[in-house]
C-alpha cells in the first residue's frame, strides 16, 4: 500500500437519478479512509452520458453529501468527467497506435450469427482486419490471449481472471465517445487515485481496467469492492422495488448522524458489539479491510430504531429546531409556545421526525382527529360510564399530571379496571388515537376546558351510537 500521506480516494457518482443509499455508503467509506490517513477524497461527477445526465441530479448529489457532513471542505472537487474528454480521446488514440486496440464494425446480430450463441461475448473477428476509423466502427481493446490478470482486493484477496476469458471490450464507441472503462481509468490516473473503493458490482470491471492501467503505463490502484446491499428478501436494493434514495430518508425525518452511523454498519462492525457509535470513534476504528465481503442487509427497522435513539439523545432545543421543517408542513397552525411544552413528550415517542404531526395534532386542531379503528377499539363497555365518571372527577381536580392520573385510577378502580383499560377511552376522546404522547402530561398542556369538552363530545357520540343500535 501507499504511505498514508499519499492516499487519494475518490467518489465518482453518475448524475442520472436520485442519490442511492449504496452510493452514500461508498462515499462514507472513502471519506473515512481519507480522514484517518490524512489523505484526500476526490469528488468526480461522471457526467459523460449526456442522454441521462441532469444538472439537478448533480446538485442533489452535492446536497446529499453535505447533509451527511461532507461539505466542499471535505473533498477536492467536484470535478466533471466531461471536462476530461480530450485526455480520454488521447488515451484511446494511444492504445490504437500501440496496437493495443483496433477498430471493429461488427453488430451484435453478426456476432450471434457467427457464433450461434446469443450469450457469447465478442469473438475477435476484426482483430487483424486493419480497419480505419469510420461510421459504425467502435474501438476495442486487444485483450492478451494468454496469461491471467490478478486483482489485489483488500476485501476479496487476489481474484484471478484468465485473460482468455476476457473479451476484447469496447473502449470508444463509433461516435468517438469513450466508454466508462476507459474514461474511469484515465480519470483515476490523471487525478492520482491510489485506492478505489466501490461496490462489488464493479469487480468484473477491475481486470479490464487493470489491463488499461498497464497499457497506458500506470500502476493500478489498490482495489476494495464493498459488499452489495440487499433487502429483507436478500435481493439487491433496487430503485424500482425498494426505497433507496437518500433524499427520501432525509425528507421522512431521519437525522444525518443516524443515517451516517447506520450506513457505516453495512458490512463493518465497531468494537464492543455496539450500534450507536460516535462519528469520531468510527473514524478512529474503521479499517476498510475489516469490511465483510458478504451482502449487507439494509434493515429499515434497525435504521428506525437507531434514528429514534439519536432523536432521544438530542438536547430538547435541538429537537425543536429539527422539527421546524416538519411543523411548517402541517395543515394546522402550530403555537410554538405550546409545542415547546409538548416537545419533550414527543421526543420520547417519535422514531422519525415526520411522525411529529400525528403526535401533536390533537393540541392544535379544534377537535381531535377521528380514527375509526381507534374509536372501535377503545369505546367498548363501560367506556360511556368511564367518560362520564372521568368528567366528574376532573371537574374540580388540580390540573396537574399526577393528580389527573390519580383521579383516573380511582375511576378505574370503581369499575374493577386497571389504568391501562381505563385510560383508553379517555385518550381516544381527547387525542383521537389509542397511541400517542404520555396522556396525563398531554391533558395538563391541553387544559381543563378543552379536555372536558372533548370528553363530553365523545360521551355524546357514544350515547347516540348506542341509541341508534337499539
Amino acid at each position: 500500500m501507499s504511505s498514508a500521506s499519499s492516499i487519494r480516494v475518490r467518489f465518482a457518482p453518475s448524475p442520472t437519478g436520485m442519490f442511492h443509499v449504496g452510493g452514500a455508503r461508498s462515499a462514507l467509506f472513502n471519506w473515512v479512509m481519507a480522514k484517518q490517513s490524512g489523505g484526500t477524497l476526490v469528488l468526480r461527477i461522471e457526467d459523460t452520458d449526456a442522454s441521462r445526465n441532469s444538472p439537478e441530479w448533480t446538485e442533489g448529489i452535492i446536497r446529499a453529501l453535505a447533509w451527511l457532513g461532507m461539505d466542499g471542505g471535505e473533498y477536492e472537487g467536484p470535478y466533471f468527467q466531461s471536462a476530461n474528454a480530450d485526455k480520454h480521446a488521447e488515451a484511446a488514440a494511444t492504445l490504437r497506435e500501440q496496437g493495443r486496440a483496433y477498430y471493429c464494425d461488427c453488430t451484435r446480430e453478426q456476432i450471434v450469427e457467427r457464433t450461434g450463441d446469443s450469450h457469447m461475448g465478442y469473438d475477435g473477428f476484426c482483430r487483424d482486419r486493419g480497419l480505419e476509423p469510420g461510421p459504425g466502427r467502435a474501438l476495442r481493446f486487444r485483450t492478451p490471449d494468454e496469461g491471467e490478470t490478478v486483482v489485489v482486493d483488500l476485501l476479496r484477496g487476489k481474484p484471478v481472471f484468465k485473460n482468455s476469458a476476457l473479451e476484447d471490450f469496447v473502449v470508444a464507441r463509433a461516435n468517438g465517445s469513450v466508454t466508462f472503462l476507459l474514461a474511469n481509468t484515465v480519470d483515476d490516473m490523471s487525478q492520482g487515485i491510489t485506492h478505489v473503493v466501490r461496490g462489488e458490482e464493479h469487480l468484473s470491471n477491475a481486470p479490464k481496467q487493470q489491463l488499461l492501467w498497464d497499457a497506458l503505463g500506470g500502476t493500478p490502484p489498490v482495489w476494495a469492492h464493498v459488499p452489495v446491499i440487499v433487502n429483507e428478501k436478500r435481493q439487491k436494493l433496487s430503485k424500482r422495488r425498494d426505497k433507496v434514495a437518500l433524499e427520501d430518508y432525509r425528507d421522512e425525518g431521519y437525522l444525518a448522524e443516524a443515517m451516517r452511523n447506520y450506513l457505516m454498519l453495512l458490512g463493518w462492525a465497531p468494537s464492543g458489539d455496539r450500534e450507536i457509535v460516535p462519528w469520531d470513534v468510527i473514524v478512529d476504528e474503521f479499517h476498510i479491510d475489516d469490511v465483510n465481503a458478504s451482502p449487507a442487509f439494509f434493515d429499515v427497522k434497525k435504521l428506525r430504531a437507531i434514528n429514534g435513539d439519536y432523536i432521544r439523545m438530542l438536547p430538547v432545543e435541538k429537537f425543536v429546531a429539527a422539527c421546524l421543517p416538519f411543523l411548517e408542513r402541517t395543515p394546522f397552525e402550530v403555537d410554538m409556545a405550546v409545542f415547546d411544552q409538548l416537545a419533550p413528550l414527543a421526543q420520547t415517542r417519535v422514531a422519525v421526525l415526520s411522525e411529529i404531526e400525528q403526535m401533536i395534532d390533537f393540541a392544535f386542531l379544534p377537535e381531535p382527529p377521528f380514527d375509526e379503528q381507534s374509536w372501535k377499539k377503545a369505546m367498548k363497555e363501560p367506556a360511556a360510564q368511564i367518560l362520564a365518571d372521568t368528567a366528574e372527577a376532573y371537574r374540580d381536580a388540580p390540573w396537574k399530571a399526577d393528580e389527573l392520573k390519580e383521579r383516573l385510577e380511582a375511576v378505574g378502580a370503581a369499575h374493577g379496571l386497571k389504568l391501562g383499560k381505563t385510560q383508553a377511552p379517555v385518550r381516544v376522546a381527547v387525542t383521537g388515537r389509542t397511541v400517542g404522547l404520555p396522556l396525563f402530561e398531554s391533558l395538563e398542556i391541553l387544559g381543563r376546558e378543552r379536555t372536558l369538552e372533548r370528553i363530553a363530545a365523545a360521551h355524546a357520540r357514544l350515547t347516540s351510537e348506542a341509541s341508534a343500535s337499539e
